[in-house]
């Protein structure tokens, strides 16, 4: 597995992905949510790899990558530092970043950063932390979906999901609610959710929004009415994780995004709907940019 040396002289590790068509563009460098899950669960994002390669790096602590010595290394802005070591060993100018969840947070950490160094930020199904906000309609979506027949289970092991710190109980109670996760529950998303008890680390998730005061939190925000990248943020109109309402608000942090919910999608647009989300992806990084 390719590796490189980040700004601590750590060895990190990440998944390349040559494009399927042979095409030399440009990689996307796609981050993994979580905080903290193994990148495994990205896959090929439905297919985006069809015309451009993809780097998928292991954050700190998760996939091939080892532990950080120094618990503050899993802050996001520590996070988004490894990004940057990134790009210098690919060899890259510029280039184009796609995050989802919690990886948001460290994509919009790097774009404050060091947003020259960006030509395209795809945002999918982001969260509203770093705004400032907890907004309540993921809540609304999950109870909207009460007629389905997995609800009334997942309901329970949600509220169990709260009293519960043993990690073996955790990883049971999480596929008991992953149906809310998704736009359906049909074979592809099952399979998908079969993952989801394997990929936690709970040591470097604690970490991840750790070290970032209100001041630092919002001076990472003024940054971000600076940038000017063409940003693209995705959310699903079924997604019980995030909600919609995060991804506005996240919109809204940049001055030059564009906001794409998606019909009956959930937190994992490439699981649900393929064949919407890659050509509009693919559209935004393939459109001039203004």
């Amino acid at each position: 597995m390719p590796h490189y040396r980040s700004y601590d002289d750590t060895e990190l590790f990440y998944r390349a992905l040559d494009a399927r068509d042979g095409s030399a563009t440009p990689p996307l460098v796609c981050l993994a949510g979580g905080p903290a899950r193994d990148a495994a669960y990205l896959g090929n994002l439905g297919g985006l790899d069809g015309h451009r390669p993809l780097v998928i790096p292991d954050a700190r602590g998760t996939g091939d990558s080892p532990a950080a010595a120094d618990p503050s290394a899993y802050a996001f802005p520590r996070l988004a530092e490894d990004l940057e070591a990134l790009r210098e060993h690919l060899g890259l100018e510029r280039f184009a970043l796609l995050a989802h969840d919690a990886g948001t947070a460290t994509a919009q950490a790097y774009a404050a950063a060091h947003g020259d160094r960006l030509t395209h930020l795809v945002l999918l199904n982001p969260g509203a932390r770093l705004q400032g906000e907890l907004p309540e309609d993921a809540r609304e979506i999950f109870e909207s979906r009460i007629i389905e027949p997995w609800w009334p289970d997942a309901s329970v092991a949600l509220q169990q999901l709260a009293e519960v710190s043993d990690l073996d109980e955790v990883r049971e109670l999480l596929l008991r609610v992953a149906p809310m996760a998704y736009g359906r529950w049909d074979e592809p998303q099952r399979a998908h959710a079969a993952t989801e008890g394997v990929q936690l680390n709970p040591v470097p998730r604690a970490g991840f929004w750790q070290g970032v005061d209100d001041p630092a939190r919002r001076a990472l925000l003024t940054r971000l009415r600076e940038v000017d990248t063409p940003v693209l943020v995705v959310t699903g109109d079924r997604d019980a994780v995030t909600g919609m309402r995060a991804g506005e608000l996240v919109a809204e942090s940049f001055p030059n995004a564009t906001l794409r919910p998606l019909h009956e999608v959930g937190h994992y647009p490439w699981v649900d709907e393929p064949e919407l989300l890659r050509p509009l992806v693919e559209e935004f990084l393939t459109a001039p940019r203004p």
